[in-house]
C-alpha cells in the first residue's frame, strides 16, 4: 500500500525521468539497467527438515540457528530479459562500486553507456567511485554510466524491486543456512530466468502517473 501525503517538484522530476526512460524504445547500445539490493538473513536448521513429497511442502522445525546475514545485488535489464545477481557479505560502498565495475567490464563491455536506475542510498553516488578506486579508474567507469535516481520513498518505480520480489517467491523466501548455498541457489535461479529471457512488462507511464497522483502534487 502506498502512503502518500504530498508530491513535490523534485519527486515529480525524478519520477518523470524514470518513467520517460522506461518508455524509450529498446536500445542494446544504451541499456536501461535497474539496480537494487536485498539483505538476506542466513538461517540454519537446528534439526534436520523433512524433505518435500509430491503435494506436500518441505517441513521445518520451528527452531533455527542464526548464521549472520548476506546481501544480494540485483541488476535487471528488464526489456531484454537479462538480470545479473551477486551475493556479498555486506553492501558497503566498495561492494557497490565493484559490482558496477563488473557490470561495465564483464556484462556490458561493448555498450556506449549503461542507464542505471537506482535509489538514493548514500553509497550510490559518483563520489563513491573516487573513494573506492583511483581517479583514472573512477572516471573510466563513470564514463560508461548515466545515473537515474528514483524519488525518495518511491522504490516502486524501480523495476529491480519487481525482480527481487519474483526471486523471493521462486527462490529466496525460505531458510538458507550459509553463503555457499545462497550463492548456488541464486545463481541457478538467475541462469534459469536469463535462459527463459523473462521480461517485465512495465505499463505505468507519465500520463498514468498524473492521472493517479495529481491530487497529491504541490
Amino acid at each position: 500500500m502506498w502512503c502518500i501525503q504530498t508530491i513535490d517538484t523534485e519527486y515529480r522530476e525524478r519520477m518523470y525521468d524514470v518513467l520517460d526512460l522506461y518508455e524509450e524504445p529498446y536500445d542494446p547500445g544504451s541499456p536501461i539497467v535497474c539496480f537494487d539490493e536485498k539483505p538476506k538473513q542466513l538461517l540454519g536448521d537446528k534439526r534436520i527438515s523433512i524433505p518435500m513429497k509430491p503435494g506436500i511442502p518441505v517441513k521445518y522445525d520451528y527452531e533455527y540457528v542464526r548464521n549472520g546475514t548476506a546481501n544480494i545485488f540485483m541488476a535487471v535489464e528488464f526489456k531484454a530479459g537479462k538480470r545479473v545477481t551477486q551475493i556479498t557479505k555486506r553492501r558497503t560502498m566498495v561492494d557497490f562500486t565493484q559490482f558496477v565495475r563488473m557490470l561495465v567490464d564483464e556484462e556490458y563491455p561493448d555498450v556506449e553507456n549503461i542507464q542505471l536506475v537506482m535509489d538514493n542510498l548514500n553509497t550510490h553516488k559518483e563520489k563513491s567511485f573516487y573513494e573506492a578506486f583511483s581517479e583514472e579508474e573512477a572516471e573510466r567507469i563513470l564514463s560508461k554510466i548515466e545515473f537515474h535516481y528514483t524519488p525518495k520513498h518511491a522504490s516502486w518505480l524501480n523495476a529491480a524491486e519487481i525482480e527481487i520480489n519474483v526471486m523471493d517467491i521462486e527462490c529466496t523466501d525460505r531458510r538458507i543456512g550459509d553463503m555457499e548455498i545462497l550463492t548456488h541457489e541464486v545463481t541457478a535461479w538467475t541462469r534459469r530466468r536469463n535462459d527463459d529471457e523473462k521480461k517485465i512488462n512495465w505499463g505505468f507511464t507519465r500520463g498514468k502517473a498524473d492521472k493517479k497522483l495529481s491530487k497529491y502534487y504541490v
